[in-house]
C-alpha cells in the first residue's frame, strides 16, 4: 500500500510532466506560426497564419485552465492527506 508521501510525490511528478508537455506544445505552436509566416506570400496569408495561431493558442489556454483546475484539486487532496496523516499519529502533539 503506497504511503501518503508516495502519493504526494507521484501527484507532484505528474503535474511536472504535464507542465513540461504544455511548454513543448507552446514551442511547437510558435514554430508552426514562424513557418507559416515564412511561407506567406501576401498580407491575407499573414492574417490567416495569425488567425490560426490565435485560435490554437486560445484552445490551448482553455485546455490548460481545465488541466490546472484538475491538478490543483489532486495536489490539494494529496497535500491534505499527507499533512493530516502526520497530525493524527499517536503520541504526536498538534501544538
Amino acid at each position: 500500500m503506497p504511503s501518503y508521501q508516495d502519493e504526494f510525490a507521484k501527484t507532484f511528478e505528474e503535474m511536472s510532466q504535464i507542465v513540461m508537455s504544455h511548454a513543448t506544445a507552446e514551442i511547437e505552436l510558435g514554430i508552426k506560426l514562424t513557418q507559416k509566416l515564412g511561407a506567406a506570400r501576401s498580407f491575407p496569408d499573414v492574417v490567416s497564419a495569425y488567425q490560426e495561431w490565435l485560435s490554437d493558442a486560445i484552445n490551448a489556454r482553455s485546455e490548460d485552465a481545465l488541466q490546472f483546475m484538475t491538478n490543483s484539486q489532486k495536489f490539494i487532496t494529496a497535500s491534505t492527506r499527507l499533512f493530516s496523516n502526520g497530525q493524527s499519529r499517536p503520541g504526536m502533539s498538534s501544538t
